[in-house]
């Protein structure tokens, strides 16, 4: 009996050492860990549209996808204009654009690593508001029919609906995302979809109500007929959250910001997934950078991995860029995430 008390002892102790949730052992987790970067740089040159590549605007190359996966990573979220891809709405993608794209998606995968096809457009379309005359729903879901139907075959090609979506209400983006879904699961496409927020899918606003309704009310019944979605969130450590200085409030601000989504998560039994986070190279910085991705994997039975935001050979001195620079060393933000690799 005495051992038996102990033995439980030890699992309450651990249960709440851990911020309260019971995660399988090392490698044991019965799902994917997706850990990577954002590998910027296809996004850039917004206006100077449509651009040149290789001038305004790169996608990523072999050397750069290979840095991380030797590293251990197995993610990257390529962010990517949808204007560029597609010209104008309701018509085929743009030759060029499609088949740098698809390079890249056959780089990351015959890595046996996975890619978020990211269109980085806020959920506008050459300026214009997602859901208006312009820019109708109808047109957002014939973009991902099209998108779906290309790399349906591909279970390691990974739909993210939108960066950052604002100037939308929640309800009214919650129409373009279920649109959007069902377009997808249409074509026969079981990827994993993720669904990120209106309010620059802030993981701190999730909960909070802002023209009426917060992400939080408009998306807790969202279904999937293909049952393979997570919400996507972002989360920055500066005073506004925005991730534009070097400041970061304190060292729990990560875990803070996190943990009313994360309740919500498991109250309502969805996933999430942390699409942006970036840290700035000072000590307070770097401390709730690690705290974060430890609170992120102590709760891996709603959370299922991130991206780090950035990587990118275009970045330059860029404060938070863990791209490779040319001393050969590694960023110490990048030494942080390397911690949080293995499957939980």
């Amino acid at each position: 009996m005495g051992k038996l008390f102990c033995a439980i002892a030890l699992v309450v102790i651990a249960f709440f050492a851990w911020g309260g949730v019971l995660i399988p052992k090392a490698g044991q987790l019965d799902r994917p860990w997706y850990v990577g970067v954002n590998l910027a740089g296809a996004e850039f040159g917004e206006h100077k549209f449509p651009g040149k590549v290789g001038k305004d605007y790169t996608y990523p190359t072999e050397g750069d996808i290979k840095y991380f996966v030797d590293l251990g990573f197995n993610t990257f979220r390529l962010p990517f204009l949808w204007e560029r891809l597609q010209p104008e709405l309701n018509t085929d993608f743009e030759p060029g654009e499609r088949a740098r794209l698809d390079k890249v998606v056959d780089d990351v995968t015959r890595r046996s690593a996975h890619i978020i096809l990211d269109p980085h457009n806020y959920a506008k379309y050459r300026q214009g508001d997602l859901g208006t005359p312009n820019v109708p729903i109808s047109a957002f879901a014939d973009f991902w029919r099209r998108l779906a139907k290309r790399y349906k075959n591909n279970s390691r090609v990974i739909f993210g609906l939108m960066n950052e979506p604002h100037q939308i209400r929640a309800d009214r983006w919650r129409l373009a995302a279920d649109a959007a879904i069902r377009s997808i699961r249409d074509t026969g496409a079981m990827n994993l979809i993720l669904v990120p927020g209106t309010i620059w899918s802030g993981a701190h606003s999730w909960l909070s109500p802002r023209r009426g309704i917060s992400n939080a009310q408009a998306f807790r019944a969202l279904t999937d007929p293909g049952g393979n979605f997570a919400f996507e969130v972002h989360q920055y450590f500066d005073r506004d959250y925005s991730g534009t200085t070097d400041h970061c409030q304190d060292v729990d601000v990560g875990v803070r910001t996190l943990e009313k989504f994360t309740l919500w998560l498991r109250r309502y039994n969805h996933r999430g997934f942390l699409g942006e986070f970036g840290s700035a190279n000072t000590q307070v910085c770097l401390e709730a950078l690690d705290r974060m991705m430890r609170y992120v994997r102590a709760n891996a039975d709603v959370w299922i991995g991130w991206t780090y935001w950035a990587a990118g050979a275009w970045w330059g001195d860029y404060r938070f860029s863990v791209h490779p620079s040319g001393d050969g060393k590694i960023k110490p933000q990048l030494e942080i995430l390397k911690k949080y690799l293995a499957t939980p």
